[in-house]
């Protein structure tokens, strides 16, 4: 299979494996174990000296999984793939495999809550010293970055207020010290970024979200070097336990297919909305890293193909009118999700950061009116006219 094809044609075919019966659709190898013709073949199996691609449990690896590891792969531009059960998974794995007692990392400080638990309470729990940064202000890494850093890790697009982060630029820091970059690149999906391009040693994903698109399932993937992933990664995760699912790995496998479609067709819609929202008297300010009031929209507009899916807006009477303007929805869904075909919104300060302190989400930006929207593939003037109605509604 080859990787020259464009991103279409990869997400239709890559890393696909027909069995014996030929069939059109991946087969799902809803399977635990594998079976060996005799003890020798067994033997040679776990000591991996069979030439030819084999499996011996499904912990370890699955031929549908395999499939999606590879298809994701050669969408992102990297060399392998090691898919996870959540994204979260997939981040815990990304940093704990290559962190020890004693190592010293650099991370943003505007991370989805889960991120900030693990990088702010978990690493520093098992002596690993953390420092965090405003990840927009490039001398803030500079100043933070030792001779003895580890790893920087950061979302290229902030969780909920966007914040862009140059890639190039903390890679160049990170990379002078002999520090790995890892990114998480799930607002900026991997149709409109490829975070390795732009000088990243690691990228992840929460599957969940754009890969799935359609509310099904969850699964994460980590991405990056051959060696870094089955040197490193895989034998951490593999005695773990983060395995995918065969099924939620076949789930993917069709939910890739359509990836580039809904990608664009939701960024095409997030893009009028968010004209829609600057317009209205009742938005104090609006997010979105496709316009050209973004803070970071330059840096935006060199490393992404388009602004993006996901916009953040605050509402000029705080949580009781973002409280009125949710209830006015009709076509929005209010969910805590994001990346699906269906527009989901949600109020950050008291779901997904709710656990941070008050000060903490000041200093982030999540005020009390700030609300993030997860742009579906609903007609654009269809999600513009209820966003409308419901801005009203709130004002009013």
């Amino acid at each position: 299979m080859t990787n020259s094809w464009n991103t279409r044609t990869n997400l239709v075919h890559a890393g696909t494996r027909r069995s014996q019966y030929g069939e059109t659709s991946e087969a799902i190898f809803l399977t635990q174990g594998y079976v060996y013709p005799d003890g020798e073949t067994a033997e040679a199996r776990f000591k991996g000296e069979i030439e030819e691609e084999g499996f011996v449990y499904s912990r370890y690896a699955n031929p549908t999984v395999r499939m999606f590891e590879e298809r994701v792969a050669a969408l992102e531009g990297a060399e392998d793939c090691f898919a996870t059960a959540t994204g979260m998974a997939a981040v815990n794995g990304a940093l704990f495999c290559q962190l020890r007692a004693g190592d010293h990392i650099v991370s943003a400080k505007a991370l989805f809550g889960s991120c900030l638990y693990i990088v702010e309470t978990l690493l520093p729990r098992f002596g690993v010293e953390v420092t965090l940064v405003d990840g927009t202000d490039i001398e803030a890494w500079r100043a933070a970055v030792r001779p003895d850093t580890k790893l920087v890790f950061f979302e290229a697009l902030s969780n909920p207020t966007l914040e862009v982060i140059d890639i190039p630029a903390v890679a160049e820091i990170a990379h002078a010290v002999g520090a790995r970059v890892v990114v998480d690149n799930v607002f900026a999906t991997p149709i409109f970024q490829r975070s390795l391009a732009l000088g990243a040693d690691v990228v992840v994903y929460s599957a969940t979200k754009h890969i799935d698109g359609q509310g099904r399932c969850l699964g994460g993937v980590v991405l990056g070097t051959q060696k870094f992933i089955r040197e490193e990664l895989e034998t951490y995760l593999k005695h773990t336990g983060a395995s995918l699912s065969p099924f939620n790995a076949w789930v993917m496998l069709k939910g890739l297919e359509t990836l580039d479609l809904r990608c664009r067709a939701q960024a095409e819609g997030a893009a009028a909305v968010a004209e829609a929202l600057s317009a209205h008297p009742a938005v104090a300010k609006v997010l979105y890293p496709g316009r050209a009031d973004h803070p970071q929209n330059a840096v935006a507009a060199r490393q992404m193909s388009a602004g993006g899916t996901m916009l953040s807006f605050d509402l000029k009477g705080g949580k009781a009118a973002a409280f009125r303007f949710l209830k006015a929805l009709e076509l929005v869904l209010i969910s805590n999700n994001l990346g699906d075909a269906k527009s989901l919104i949600t109020h950050p300060a008291t779901t997904t950061h709710q656990r941070l302190s008050e000060e903490l989400r000041a200093e982030l930006g999540i005020t009390p009116g700030l609300l993030r929207l997860s742009v579906g593939i609903e007609a654009p003037e269809d999600l513009v006219a209820d966003i409308t109605r419901a801005l009203d509604a709130a004002a009013g």
